[in-house]
Protein backbone atom coordinates (compact mmCIF):
# COMPACT_ATOMS: atom_id res chain seq x y z
CA UNK A 1 0.00 0.00 0.00
CA UNK A 2 1.20 3.57 -0.66
CA UNK A 3 2.33 5.43 2.51
CA UNK A 4 0.00 8.02 3.64
CA UNK A 5 -0.61 9.91 6.44
CA UNK A 6 -4.28 9.72 8.53
CA UNK A 7 -5.56 12.53 9.57
CA UNK A 8 -8.56 13.66 11.36
CA UNK A 9 -11.68 14.07 8.67
CA UNK A 10 -12.22 17.78 9.97
CA UNK A 11 -8.32 18.56 8.88
CA UNK A 12 -8.58 16.70 5.39
CA UNK A 13 -12.04 18.65 4.92
CA UNK A 14 -11.34 21.89 6.13
CA UNK A 15 -8.05 22.88 7.42
CA UNK A 16 -5.24 20.82 4.97
CA UNK A 17 -3.83 23.32 2.34
CA UNK A 18 -5.20 22.51 -1.17
CA UNK A 19 -3.94 22.77 -4.62
CA UNK A 20 -5.83 24.12 -7.44
CA UNK A 21 -6.40 21.11 -10.93
CA UNK A 22 -8.44 21.57 -14.17
CA UNK A 23 -9.66 17.91 -14.29
CA UNK A 24 -13.04 16.53 -15.25
CA UNK A 25 -15.48 14.73 -12.54
CA UNK A 26 -14.31 11.75 -13.73
CA UNK A 27 -11.18 12.19 -12.51
CA UNK A 28 -12.52 13.88 -9.52
CA UNK A 29 -13.74 10.67 -8.47
CA UNK A 30 -10.15 9.29 -8.79
CA UNK A 31 -8.81 12.47 -6.33
CA UNK A 32 -11.28 11.76 -3.53
CA UNK A 33 -11.00 7.88 -3.41
CA UNK A 34 -7.15 8.37 -3.21
CA UNK A 35 -7.95 10.32 -0.07
CA UNK A 36 -10.68 8.02 1.21
CA UNK A 37 -8.68 4.88 2.80
CA UNK A 38 -10.82 2.62 0.52
CA UNK A 39 -10.35 -1.27 1.18
CA UNK A 40 -12.29 -2.49 -1.80
CA UNK A 41 -13.66 -0.87 -4.82
CA UNK A 42 -16.17 -3.20 -6.96
CA UNK A 43 -16.48 -2.39 -10.66
CA UNK A 44 -18.77 -2.78 -13.73
CA UNK A 45 -18.79 -0.40 -17.29
CA UNK A 46 -21.63 1.42 -17.64
CA UNK A 47 -21.69 4.97 -19.48
CA UNK A 48 -21.16 7.55 -17.96
CA UNK A 49 -19.49 6.67 -15.24
CA UNK A 50 -17.01 4.03 -16.86
CA UNK A 51 -14.05 6.02 -16.97
CA UNK A 52 -14.43 6.76 -13.22
CA UNK A 53 -14.56 3.28 -12.18
CA UNK A 54 -11.44 2.77 -14.59
CA UNK A 55 -9.39 5.67 -12.71
CA UNK A 56 -10.45 3.95 -9.37
CA UNK A 57 -8.76 0.83 -10.79
CA UNK A 58 -5.89 2.89 -11.44
CA UNK A 59 -5.56 3.48 -8.23
CA UNK A 60 -5.42 -0.38 -7.04
CA UNK A 61 -2.64 -0.78 -9.29
CA UNK A 62 -0.68 2.15 -7.26
CA UNK A 63 -1.46 0.82 -4.37
CA UNK A 64 -3.86 2.89 -3.00
CA UNK A 65 -6.50 0.64 -2.45
CA UNK A 66 -6.47 -3.16 -1.15
CA UNK A 67 -8.63 -4.61 -3.62
CA UNK A 68 -10.56 -4.34 -6.86
CA UNK A 69 -12.06 -6.40 -8.96
CA UNK A 70 -15.15 -6.28 -12.20
CA UNK A 71 -18.19 -7.80 -11.36
CA UNK A 72 -20.49 -10.03 -13.83
CA UNK A 73 -23.13 -7.14 -14.13
CA UNK A 74 -24.24 -4.26 -12.15
CA UNK A 75 -26.80 -6.36 -9.76
CA UNK A 76 -23.54 -8.46 -9.38
CA UNK A 77 -21.91 -5.25 -8.40
CA UNK A 78 -23.95 -4.20 -5.92
CA UNK A 79 -24.30 -7.90 -4.19
CA UNK A 80 -20.77 -8.02 -3.88
CA UNK A 81 -20.28 -4.18 -2.80
CA UNK A 82 -23.12 -5.87 0.06
CA UNK A 83 -20.58 -8.81 1.11
CA UNK A 84 -17.90 -6.93 1.43
CA UNK A 85 -19.44 -4.14 3.39
CA UNK A 86 -20.81 -7.02 5.84
CA UNK A 87 -17.46 -7.88 6.34
CA UNK A 88 -16.52 -4.96 7.72
CA UNK A 89 -14.13 -3.25 5.30
CA UNK A 90 -14.80 0.10 3.51
CA UNK A 91 -15.98 0.09 0.29
CA UNK A 92 -17.07 1.82 -2.81
CA UNK A 93 -18.34 1.67 -6.54
CA UNK A 94 -20.37 3.71 -9.02
CA UNK A 95 -22.90 3.27 -11.46
CA UNK A 96 -25.32 5.21 -13.58
CA UNK A 97 -28.64 5.20 -15.84
CA UNK A 98 -29.16 1.74 -17.20
CA UNK A 99 -27.41 -0.07 -14.21
CA UNK A 100 -29.15 1.90 -11.51
CA UNK A 101 -32.04 0.25 -12.68
CA UNK A 102 -30.79 -3.58 -13.02
CA UNK A 103 -29.02 -3.08 -9.37
CA UNK A 104 -32.19 -1.45 -8.20
CA UNK A 105 -32.59 -4.81 -6.02
CA UNK A 106 -29.46 -4.02 -3.87
CA UNK A 107 -29.86 -0.56 -2.71
CA UNK A 108 -32.61 -0.83 -0.55
CA UNK A 109 -30.84 -4.03 0.79
CA UNK A 110 -27.90 -1.82 1.67
CA UNK A 111 -30.40 0.40 3.76
CA UNK A 112 -31.93 -2.48 5.66
CA UNK A 113 -29.02 -4.10 6.25
CA UNK A 114 -27.17 -0.59 7.85
CA UNK A 115 -24.44 -0.72 5.48
CA UNK A 116 -22.08 2.64 5.06
CA UNK A 117 -21.69 1.41 1.28
CA UNK A 118 -21.09 5.01 -0.72
CA UNK A 119 -22.11 5.04 -4.50
CA UNK A 120 -21.39 7.46 -6.80
CA UNK A 121 -24.29 7.59 -9.44
CA UNK A 122 -23.57 9.47 -12.62
CA UNK A 123 -27.08 10.04 -14.35
CA UNK A 124 -28.05 9.37 -17.59
CA UNK A 125 -31.27 8.52 -19.59
CA UNK A 126 -33.01 5.43 -19.37
CA UNK A 127 -35.81 5.94 -21.77
CA UNK A 128 -36.39 4.29 -25.05
CA UNK A 129 -34.69 4.96 -27.59
CA UNK A 130 -31.64 4.62 -25.79
CA UNK A 131 -29.73 7.79 -24.59
CA UNK A 132 -26.73 7.75 -23.04
CA UNK A 133 -27.24 11.61 -22.28
CA UNK A 134 -27.80 13.41 -19.21
CA UNK A 135 -31.43 12.60 -17.41
CA UNK A 136 -32.05 12.88 -13.41
CA UNK A 137 -35.25 10.60 -14.14
CA UNK A 138 -33.21 7.91 -11.88
CA UNK A 139 -33.50 10.23 -8.59
CA UNK A 140 -36.72 10.12 -8.82
CA UNK A 141 -37.12 6.09 -8.03
CA UNK A 142 -34.25 6.51 -5.63
CA UNK A 143 -35.90 8.70 -3.44
CA UNK A 144 -37.39 5.83 -0.86
CA UNK A 145 -34.86 3.29 -0.95
CA UNK A 146 -33.19 4.40 2.39
CA UNK A 147 -29.94 5.74 1.21
CA UNK A 148 -28.56 9.41 1.62
CA UNK A 149 -28.72 11.31 -1.76
CA UNK A 150 -25.93 13.88 -2.03
CA UNK A 151 -26.39 16.25 -5.54
CA UNK A 152 -23.50 17.61 -6.77
CA UNK A 153 -23.02 20.50 -9.07
CA UNK A 154 -19.87 20.37 -9.92
CA UNK A 155 -16.61 18.57 -9.96
CA UNK A 156 -15.74 20.35 -7.16
CA UNK A 157 -18.60 19.18 -5.56
CA UNK A 158 -18.47 15.50 -6.50
CA UNK A 159 -15.02 15.54 -4.76
CA UNK A 160 -15.87 16.65 -1.39
CA UNK A 161 -19.20 14.98 -1.37
CA UNK A 162 -17.60 11.48 -2.29
CA UNK A 163 -15.11 12.11 0.91
CA UNK A 164 -17.44 13.34 3.22
CA UNK A 165 -20.34 10.92 2.38
CA UNK A 166 -18.13 7.94 4.19
CA UNK A 167 -17.47 9.70 7.49
CA UNK A 168 -21.29 10.41 7.62
CA UNK A 169 -22.13 6.96 6.45
CA UNK A 170 -20.16 5.40 9.07
CA UNK A 171 -21.13 6.96 12.10
CA UNK A 172 -22.86 4.92 14.78
CA UNK A 173 -26.08 6.53 14.65
CA UNK A 174 -26.40 6.95 11.03
CA UNK A 175 -24.53 3.82 9.27
CA UNK A 176 -26.65 3.79 6.11
CA UNK A 177 -25.65 3.97 2.45
CA UNK A 178 -25.04 7.28 0.99
CA UNK A 179 -25.31 7.67 -2.82
CA UNK A 180 -23.52 10.70 -4.25
CA UNK A 181 -25.63 12.03 -7.41
CA UNK A 182 -23.87 14.16 -10.38
CA UNK A 183 -25.38 14.74 -13.81
CA UNK A 184 -23.67 12.44 -16.38
CA UNK A 185 -21.55 14.30 -19.06
CA UNK A 186 -22.13 18.05 -17.27
CA UNK A 187 -19.86 16.85 -14.83
CA UNK A 188 -18.33 14.03 -15.20
CA UNK A 189 -16.11 14.29 -19.29
CA UNK A 190 -16.32 18.16 -18.68
CA UNK A 191 -13.11 19.85 -17.16
CA UNK A 192 -13.25 22.54 -14.23
CA UNK A 193 -10.89 23.49 -11.28
CA UNK A 194 -11.28 21.73 -8.27
CA UNK A 195 -9.48 22.19 -4.88
CA UNK A 196 -7.74 19.00 -3.84
CA UNK A 197 -5.84 18.43 -0.65
CA UNK A 198 -2.07 16.62 -0.88
CA UNK A 199 -2.06 13.29 -1.54
CA UNK A 200 0.08 11.96 0.77
CA UNK A 201 -2.85 12.45 3.52
CA UNK A 202 -6.18 10.30 3.89
CA UNK A 203 -8.89 9.81 6.22
CA UNK A 204 -8.98 7.36 9.24
CA UNK A 205 -9.63 3.76 8.61
CA UNK A 206 -13.05 2.66 9.13
CA UNK A 207 -14.13 0.52 12.25
CA UNK A 208 -16.84 -2.09 11.47
CA UNK A 209 -16.83 -2.63 15.15
CA UNK A 210 -18.57 0.89 15.76
CA UNK A 211 -21.41 -0.60 13.45
CA UNK A 212 -25.05 -0.57 15.03
CA UNK A 213 -25.33 -4.15 13.93
CA UNK A 214 -22.32 -6.95 13.86
CA UNK A 215 -20.01 -7.39 11.71
CA UNK A 216 -19.75 -10.94 10.12
CA UNK A 217 -16.22 -11.64 11.06
CA UNK A 218 -15.04 -15.25 11.63
CA UNK A 219 -16.72 -14.52 15.99
CA UNK A 220 -20.29 -13.35 14.69
CA UNK A 221 -22.67 -15.88 12.88
CA UNK A 222 -23.97 -13.91 9.79
CA UNK A 223 -27.13 -12.26 11.67
CA UNK A 224 -27.11 -9.13 9.91
CA UNK A 225 -29.45 -10.09 7.03
CA UNK A 226 -31.10 -12.68 8.83
CA UNK A 227 -31.26 -11.10 12.43
CA UNK A 228 -34.11 -13.99 13.86
CA UNK A 229 -35.73 -16.53 12.37
CA UNK A 230 -39.14 -15.26 13.15
CA UNK A 231 -38.72 -12.35 10.68
CA UNK A 232 -39.41 -14.77 7.56
CA UNK A 233 -43.25 -15.74 8.73
CA UNK A 234 -46.56 -14.85 8.55
CA UNK A 235 -47.64 -12.81 11.85
CA UNK A 236 -47.82 -9.77 13.67
CA UNK A 237 -44.20 -9.85 15.26
CA UNK A 238 -42.61 -10.40 11.77
CA UNK A 239 -45.11 -7.55 10.68
CA UNK A 240 -43.98 -5.30 13.63
CA UNK A 241 -40.07 -6.28 12.98
CA UNK A 242 -39.88 -5.15 9.58
CA UNK A 243 -41.97 -2.11 9.73
CA UNK A 244 -40.12 -0.93 12.96
CA UNK A 245 -37.07 -1.33 11.29
CA UNK A 246 -37.88 -0.04 7.94
CA UNK A 247 -38.42 3.46 10.57
CA UNK A 248 -35.10 2.88 12.08
CA UNK A 249 -33.92 3.51 8.64
CA UNK A 250 -35.37 6.73 8.12
CA UNK A 251 -34.74 8.08 11.92
CA UNK A 252 -30.85 7.09 10.84
CA UNK A 253 -30.99 9.30 8.12
CA UNK A 254 -32.91 12.15 10.29
CA UNK A 255 -30.39 11.66 12.88
CA UNK A 256 -27.26 12.25 9.80
CA UNK A 257 -29.00 15.92 9.32
CA UNK A 258 -26.54 17.21 12.17
CA UNK A 259 -23.73 15.35 10.32
CA UNK A 260 -24.37 16.86 6.78
CA UNK A 261 -24.63 20.29 8.54
CA UNK A 262 -21.09 20.16 10.21
CA UNK A 263 -19.35 18.70 6.76
CA UNK A 264 -21.32 19.66 4.14
CA UNK A 265 -22.01 22.86 5.49
CA UNK A 266 -25.47 22.34 5.41
CA UNK A 267 -28.81 20.59 3.34
CA UNK A 268 -28.93 23.84 1.31
CA UNK A 269 -26.80 26.95 0.03
CA UNK A 270 -28.85 30.34 -0.60
CA UNK A 271 -27.96 33.35 -2.88
CA UNK A 272 -30.55 36.26 -2.28
CA UNK A 273 -32.98 34.87 -0.07
CA UNK A 274 -34.73 37.90 -0.02
CA UNK A 275 -35.46 38.19 -3.21
CA UNK A 276 -39.66 37.80 -3.91
CA UNK A 277 -38.78 35.25 -6.78
CA UNK A 278 -36.61 32.05 -5.58
CA UNK A 279 -35.12 29.66 -8.22
CA UNK A 280 -34.58 26.27 -5.82
CA UNK A 281 -32.61 23.74 -7.93
CA UNK A 282 -30.06 20.92 -7.66
CA UNK A 283 -27.15 19.24 -9.70
CA UNK A 284 -26.18 21.12 -12.92
CA UNK A 285 -29.45 22.75 -13.05
CA UNK A 286 -28.11 25.39 -10.46
CA UNK A 287 -25.25 26.51 -12.31
CA UNK A 288 -28.06 27.39 -15.06
CA UNK A 289 -30.04 29.47 -12.40
CA UNK A 290 -27.12 30.94 -11.80
CA UNK A 291 -26.63 32.08 -15.16
CA UNK A 292 -30.49 33.06 -15.23
CA UNK A 293 -30.03 35.17 -12.50
CA UNK A 294 -27.10 36.64 -13.67
CA UNK A 295 -29.37 37.81 -17.02
CA UNK A 296 -32.15 38.66 -15.21
CA UNK A 297 -29.70 41.07 -13.13
CA UNK A 298 -29.03 43.03 -15.94
CA UNK A 299 -32.45 43.44 -17.01
CA UNK A 300 -32.91 44.79 -13.61
CA UNK A 301 -35.12 41.90 -12.02
CA UNK A 302 -34.57 40.60 -8.72
CA UNK A 303 -34.51 36.78 -8.22
CA UNK A 304 -32.54 34.59 -5.42
CA UNK A 305 -31.17 30.66 -5.37
CA UNK A 306 -31.74 27.45 -3.16
CA UNK A 307 -29.13 25.02 -4.06
CA UNK A 308 -30.13 21.85 -2.50
CA UNK A 309 -26.72 20.18 -1.61
CA UNK A 310 -28.83 16.91 -0.04
CA UNK A 311 -31.94 15.69 -1.55
CA UNK A 312 -32.48 12.48 1.48
CA UNK A 313 -32.67 13.48 4.35
CA UNK A 314 -34.66 16.51 2.65
CA UNK A 315 -34.38 19.87 3.86
CA UNK A 316 -38.11 20.40 4.11
CA UNK A 317 -37.86 23.09 6.94
CA UNK A 318 -35.14 25.26 5.02
CA UNK A 319 -37.42 24.77 1.84
CA UNK A 320 -40.60 25.87 3.73
CA UNK A 321 -38.99 28.71 5.86
CA UNK A 322 -36.76 30.30 2.63
CA UNK A 323 -39.79 30.25 0.46
CA UNK A 324 -42.78 31.50 3.06
CA UNK A 325 -42.33 35.14 2.12
CA UNK A 326 -41.37 34.32 -1.70
CA UNK A 327 -44.26 35.55 -4.32
CA UNK A 328 -42.66 32.57 -6.70
CA UNK A 329 -40.82 29.41 -6.73
CA UNK A 330 -38.89 28.33 -9.62
CA UNK A 331 -38.02 24.71 -9.67
CA UNK A 332 -35.94 23.77 -13.26
CA UNK A 333 -35.05 20.01 -13.43
CA UNK A 334 -33.26 17.53 -16.09
CA UNK A 335 -35.88 15.07 -16.40
CA UNK A 336 -39.87 14.48 -17.21
CA UNK A 337 -41.14 13.91 -14.21
CA UNK A 338 -40.45 16.74 -12.14
CA UNK A 339 -39.90 14.71 -8.93
CA UNK A 340 -37.78 17.84 -7.10
CA UNK A 341 -41.16 19.98 -8.22
CA UNK A 342 -43.12 17.17 -6.33
CA UNK A 343 -41.04 17.32 -3.24
CA UNK A 344 -40.64 20.84 -2.36
CA UNK A 345 -44.67 21.29 -2.77
CA UNK A 346 -44.69 18.50 -0.40
CA UNK A 347 -43.14 20.78 2.35
CA UNK A 348 -44.91 24.22 1.21
CA UNK A 349 -47.40 25.64 3.03
CA UNK A 350 -48.74 27.80 -0.51
CA UNK A 351 -48.12 25.12 -3.40
CA UNK A 352 -49.93 27.76 -5.84
CA UNK A 353 -46.72 29.65 -6.45
CA UNK A 354 -44.34 26.86 -7.03
CA UNK A 355 -43.74 26.39 -10.99
CA UNK A 356 -42.59 23.25 -12.41
CA UNK A 357 -40.13 23.48 -14.83
CA UNK A 358 -38.08 24.60 -16.72
CA UNK A 359 -37.77 20.63 -17.64
CA UNK A 360 -35.73 19.35 -20.08
CA UNK A 361 -34.85 15.43 -20.43
CA UNK A 362 -33.21 13.30 -22.76
CA UNK A 363 -30.11 14.78 -22.99
CA UNK A 364 -31.05 17.69 -23.58
CA UNK A 365 -29.17 21.06 -22.07
CA UNK A 366 -31.01 23.97 -20.38
CA UNK A 367 -30.64 27.43 -21.90
CA UNK A 368 -30.99 29.99 -19.07
CA UNK A 369 -32.74 31.55 -21.11
CA UNK A 370 -35.75 29.16 -20.27
CA UNK A 371 -35.46 29.95 -16.61
CA UNK A 372 -35.06 33.93 -17.61
CA UNK A 373 -38.29 33.93 -19.08
CA UNK A 374 -39.94 32.18 -16.21
CA UNK A 375 -38.64 34.81 -14.06
CA UNK A 376 -39.93 37.59 -16.32
CA UNK A 377 -43.53 36.09 -16.23
CA UNK A 378 -42.93 36.34 -12.50
CA UNK A 379 -41.89 40.08 -12.55
CA UNK A 380 -45.11 41.30 -14.56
Amino acid sequence: MIDQRVVTPEYLFFEAPREKRFMTGSEAVREAIKRANVDMAISYPITPQSESMHLVGDLYAEGYLREYFRGENEFAVMSAVAGASMGGVRVFTATGGPGTLRAFEAFPTWAGARLPIVCAFMTRGVNSPLSIQPDTIEMAFMLNTGIMMFHAETAQDLYDMILKAFVIAEKTDVHIPVGVFTDGFFVTHTRDTVEIAAEDIKLPPYNPYCAPVPVMDMENVPVRQMRDPFVMKSNFISYATHASWQQEIMAAAERARNYVVKYLGGLVEVENEDADILIVASGTAVSQSREAIGMARREGLDAGLIKIKCLRPFPGEEIRKLTRNATAVIVPEFNRVGWLCQEIKSVMEDTGKVIGGPRVFGGMTMPPDLILAEIRRCSR
